[in-house]
Order: C-alpha cells, then sequence, then structure tokens
C-alpha cells in the first residue's frame, strides 16, 4: 500500500498514512484530532546506486580486451 503524506488543517502537523490508491478516507491528525488534507508528495520509489543490480549492466573495462584475444 502507498504512502500518503497529511497535514493537519488545525495544528498544521505533518504525518503518514497508509491506505489504497483507490480509497479517498476521511482523515482525523492523530495529534488533535481535526481533519486532515493530502499533501503532494515528492518521494521517489526505489534508487539503485552502483553496478551489479542487472546481467545488462556495463561490462568491466577488462572484458574488451578479452573478446579482443578471442577475435585473433
Amino acid at each position: 500500500m502507498p504512502t500518503y503524506d497529511y497535514k493537519c488543517n488545525n495544528c498544521q502537523k505533518v504525518f503518514e498514512m497508509f491506505h489504497r490508491i483507490n480509497e479517498n478516507p476521511q482523515i482525523h491528525c492523530p495529534f488533535c484530532g481535526s481533519n486532515a488534507r493530502k499533501m503532494l508528495s515528492l518521494h521517489s520509489g526505489l534508487i539503485f546506486k552502483g553496478s551489479g543490480f542487472y546481467i545488462t549492466d556495463y561490462k568491466r573495462s577488462n572484458s574488451t580486451s578479452e573478446s579482443k584475444n578471442e577475435n585473433k
């Protein structure tokens, strides 16, 4: 389930809630109980850094010298 950020209309505190995408629940602030509004969230899902995540990643520089030796 996705995480949504909400901001309280009364105390202005920000909090997260989990619910389905197709739900449109009436969210109440866990701190003061007032209604809250959904905020626009700019979270990114996953970020892979480095190499080795996929078989099709770039090959190492020494692999080109191996292929040259095979062609001789």
